[in-house]
């Protein structure tokens, strides 16, 4: 799963250089010159890393972090400035920030810090269950640190599972939690394919059918 991120930088020749390395490194980079923009577009998108200068257009990188830590946004972010006075410094931690780095710097020391960061907030955002880690944030399970492609019903049924690892899981729960009434409920043969399916995602993993009662995923 490709890691996005969002820079704000209304120098667009530094912002550019900046877009090609991230790129060359695999992420996937939107870059706006101006904090609406970047603003407009957290709206359409979940990023996993922010990249903030301070001072551009229309809303400066402080403020736009404020109010985004004020709406629960937890997205890592990092401030990228020209700045070096401390008072500065207090004020954009004070905003929410996580790292703060002063121009000119080193690509890799920048590198650096973004995958310090991100692997912090992966390990807050999950939990995890001996290979299997559940982010909850992005509703995704990684099998071995990989996404793995589950439909909605497979993942609902991983989850719950996780959720009372070791301890047998009720099949009349899992009707609870995977149908509705308006879907019709679901049935015994239902519940073995998704069961099979996650058998065959996870082999390291052990699911045991407990008979008579339901389903308990062993760590």
């Amino acid at each position: 799963m490709s890691i996005k991120i969002l820079l704000l930088e209304d120098d667009l020749l530094f912002g550019e250089a900046l877009v090609d390395l991230l790129e060359e490194e695999g992420y996937d980079v939107l870059h706006y010159p101006n904090g609406q923009d970047a603003l407009d577009a957290i709206y359409h998108n979940k990023f996993d890393i922010y990249l903030f200068d301070i001072n551009v257009p229309l809303i400066d990188g402080i403020s736009l972090l404020s109010d985004l830590r004020g709406a629960q946004d937890e997205t890592p972010a990092i401030f990228l400035t020209s700045h070096k006075e401390k008072e500065m410094l207090q004020r954009s931690f004070v905003s929410g920030c996580d790292d703060f780095l002063t121009k000119p710097f080193d690509n890799m020391e920048l590198l650096l810090r973004m995958q310090a960061l991100m692997k912090r907030s992966k390990a807050k955002e999950a939990e995890c269950t001996g290979a299997l880690c559940h982010d909850k944030v992005h509703k995704c399970v990684y099998y071995n640190e990989v996404a793995l492609e589950l439909s909605k019903k497979e993942y609902e049924l991983l989850v719950l599972l996780m959720n009372h690892v070791n301890a047998p899981v009720p099949k009349e729960l899992i009707y609870e939690e995977l149908w509705t009434s308006a879907d019709g409920g679901g049935s015994d043969g239902a519940i073995r394919v998704y069961i099979n399916r996650l058998k065959q995602l996870l082999p390291s993993m052990k699911i045991e059918n407990i008979r008579g009662i339901g389903y308990k995923l062993v760590s």
